[in-house]
């Protein structure tokens, strides 16, 4: 990997960081839990209020398929009777490793802020 590629990927997840602490008032380094459970909320647009623990992990769940769209894992498939966003699986996500599966997620979550205009 580029060095020059490695800074700027790292400047990004910065302000990505930094989005999160300012917006959200998040520890200084968020954990991909909650940026993606914050992202499931925008996602499902019903902003801060008390979920359930179903509807916690449904939240993640809509952040990693909003996220993971864009690699031709997932398409939204519209919306359900709750007004919660489908998606339907397009391919199976490969075996990952932990460390894997994060950088796939930090990846994901910087273009997803730059799609969004959010950075």
């Amino acid at each position: 990997m580029d060095l020059e590629y490695y800074l700027n990927e790292k400047e990004l997840w910065e302000k990505v960081e930094l989005f999160f602490q300012t917006h959200f008032d998040t520890e200084k380094h968020p954990s991909l839990e909650v940026m993606l459970f914050l992202i499931g909320v925008q996602e499902l647009g019903s902003g801060k209020q008390n979920y359930s623990k179903d509807d916690k992990l449904n939240l993640l769940h809509i952040a990693v398929c909003r996220l993971l769209e864009p690699y031709g894992f997932y398409k939204f498939s519209g919306y359900d009777n709750d007004g919660w966003p489908q998606y339907k699986e397009l391919q199976a996500l490969p075996e990952l490793k932990p460390n894997e599966q994060s950088l796939l997620m930090k990846k994901a979550i910087i273009q997803y802020f730059l799609d969004e205009e959010l950075m």
